[in-house]
């Protein structure tokens, strides 16, 4: 690993404002990574064009003034993001070929800021898995491995190319997209940090569709605090989406602190799952004992319907996404299946042809929950109980001021293990798809590794809007933690 590439986003953004290095050789740093760790399949496309454009400019512009925060910084874009004139596929065989003439708001806030782009991230098909297995391009290979193992692992998903590339040293911070927990899963899995932030911060114009009222743009990087500097630059209002808030963005770096005096701590006590590794268990409890040691004082909190979150989940995203996906037909744009006789029998053979197992499944699950006679009995009530759960956060914000539950259930599994059974890994976002539901900002942070040397990560959850308390407790818990393992290079 290049020393360049070692540094976080800060110390990359400060050395280059102080004169230590160049953007280009920042630029040229992470390309040549990129190239080298193929293996991991982390990219469906380079760009390290893009990267070196954006150097020249930051390179010319040092010295002349007050710079934006992310000058000289190259970034890995999820494949979720539009981005002009480069293939944007969502992950999948329908889109293949398409290069919008445009860029998401995401991404051209990102430019504004100044970055430059490494290329677009591998991801499950539509964001719609947790192992990153579903996508068109084949799995992810996570970085990491198991003592004395070979066997491939899941990097997490559905933003799993951005978890491995972040982990594996090959893009300094990367964007990802969070429906049910695709932010924070993978960010465990791969020992790094990954916030969600309220529903509506980041704007999703431009963002490849799964569930609307879920989906959520976020960053993805090695630190608490880089997580704040990217998130300061993907956020803001956008009115060309309904549903972006028209709210000033925070100055979410500069307020970091990890002094917690005064604050609570809530533990929600139906997070203790049977069936939960024990180590996890443990990693949860010595996250409290961090955050006691920051001078927050824990509170037990109950979240009474959290059991009914997964399948409230599962009834409410794949529904969104029956109606999002109906536009892939092979009229206007992406993949079309010639030689058939008549207009349906295209639309199924492009369909049939485009679209992935998972895809297809959860079109299939949520084209049932939305038909007439079944839309009362699954589709509406799980709206009523999603309104429940984010009742049941109202009242524990009355208690408390952030709460910590573990991210994930286990550490990266290793590929394949799960495919064959859609309910196990749908358990994976157990502990994150409640947060997801309510629309509240979440976090994972790494806080340690299991006896298998794989990483653990500790997830914590604010009151809308609050970003801030998540990402200082976050900061407390890294602070104590001292996690600085790396995967040892394979690949």
């Amino acid at each position: 690993m290049s020393e360049l590439t070692a540094k976080t986003i800060a110390e990359l953004r400060d050395g280059f404002r102080s004169g230590a290095f160049s953007a280009r050789e920042i630029a040229e740093a992470y390309n040549a990574a990129v190239s080298a760790a193929r293996t991991l399949n982390a990219f469906t496309v380079e760009t390290p064009d893009d990267a070196l454009a954006a150097a020249e400019a930051a390179d010319q512009r040092r010295g002349n003034g007050e710079l934006p925060s992310l000058v000289g910084i190259p970034l890995g874009i999820k494949d979720l993001f539009a981005t002009k004139n480069v293939d944007t596929t969502a992950g999948s065989n329908i889109l293949k070929g398409f290069r919008p003439p445009y860029d998401s708001h995401v991404t051209a806030n990102l430019r504004k800021a100044g970055a430059g782009m490494l290329g677009k991230l591998n991801m499950d098909e539509f964001a719609m898995g947790s192992s990153n297995e579903t996508s068109a391009y084949g799995p992810v290979i996570s970085p990491w491995r198991r003592k004395g193992s070979n066997v491939g692992l899941t990097p997490g998903g559905s933003s799993g190319g951005s978890a491995a590339a972040v982990s594996a040293g090959i893009a300094p911070g990367a964007t990802g997209t969070d429906t049910g927990g695709s932010i924070r899963q993978p960010a465990a899995f791969a020992g790094i940090c990954g916030i969600k932030p309220t529903y509506g911060r980041c704007s999703r114009w431009g963002i490849v569709a799964f569930a609307s009222s879920l989906d959520q743009a976020g960053p993805m990087a090695r630190t608490v605090r880089d997580c704040a500097i990217l998130l300061e630059a993907m956020a803001g209002f956008d009115p060309r989406d309904s549903t972006s808030l028209d709210l000033p963005v925070p100055r979410w770096e500069a307020n970091l602190s990890s002094d917690l005096s005064g604050k609570r701590v809530g533990i929600p006590r139906e997070y203790r799952i049977d069936g939960v590794p024990a180590e996890i268990g443990a990693l949860w409890d010595q996250g409290i004992e961090w955050l006691k040691d920051a001078g927050a004082t824990p509170v037990e909190i109950s979240l009474p319907h959290t059991k009914y979150a997964l399948p409230t989940y599962y009834i409410i995203a794949p529904a969104e996404a029956s109606s999002n996906l109906a536009r892939y037909d092979g009229v206007r744009y992406g993949l079309r299946v010639e030689g058939v006789k008549t207009l349906d029998d295209m639309y199924s053979a492009t369909r049939e042809a485009g679209f992935g197992a998972e895809v297809k499944r959860r079109i299939m699950i949520g084209t049932y929950v939305l038909s007439a006679g079944f839309y009362d009995a699954y589709f509406n009530k799980a709206q009523k109980v999603r309104a429940l759960i984010k009742e049941d956060f109202r009242k524990a914000f009355e208690q408390c001021d952030v709460i910590l539950t573990p991210t994930a259930p286990s550490a990266a599994f290793g590929l394949g293990e799960k495919m064959s059974d859609p309910l196990a890994m749908y358990l994976n976002d157990v502990f994150a798809v409640p947060a997801s539901l309510a629309g509240l900002p979440a976090m994972s942070v790494p806080g340690g590794l299991d006896a298998q040397g794989l990483p653990l990560g500790l997830h914590l959850i604010g009151n809308e809007l609050d970003e801030q308390i998540v990402l200082n407790a976050g900061l407390a818990i890294e602070e104590r933690a001292g996690f600085t393992a790396r995967p040892e290079k394979w690949w």
